[in-house]
């Protein structure tokens, strides 16, 4: 299940998570973020209990996107114990997708 973020629940569903999280930073307007969706969706089934799945929508909460340094979407950013662990932009395969999250899990 994804969860969508807003500046008032950012700081307790990511950074204070006890469990890794993946933001995925994202515009509606954006092609290559909607060519992701389906793949971000299956992630957070795949993944749920090890890792959780979050949306951030740039337009609605620019202040956060600003904070993290998002310049491009779709930005996906895994956070661990508060902090960002790993950061990965742009379209990718399925499989080089999970890779990523896999050595950062």
């Amino acid at each position: 299940m994804e969860i969508v973020l807003t500046n008032d629940n950012f700081e307790q569903e990511v950074l204070k998570s006890d469990i890794p999280v993946l933001v995925d930073f994202f515009a509606t307007w954006c092609g290559p973020c909607k060519m992701m969706m389906p793949l971000v969706e299956q992630v957070a089934t795949d993944y749920e209990g090890k890792m959780k799945v979050a949306t951030l929508d740039i337009d609605e909460v620019m202040e956060l996107a600003d904070e993290y340094n998002v310049m491009s979407v779709p930005t996906f950013k895994l956070f661990k114990g508060g902090e960002v662990a790993a950061t990965f932009v742009g379209v990718m395969s399925d499989a080089d997708f999970r890779t990523k999250i896999d050595e950062n899990l």
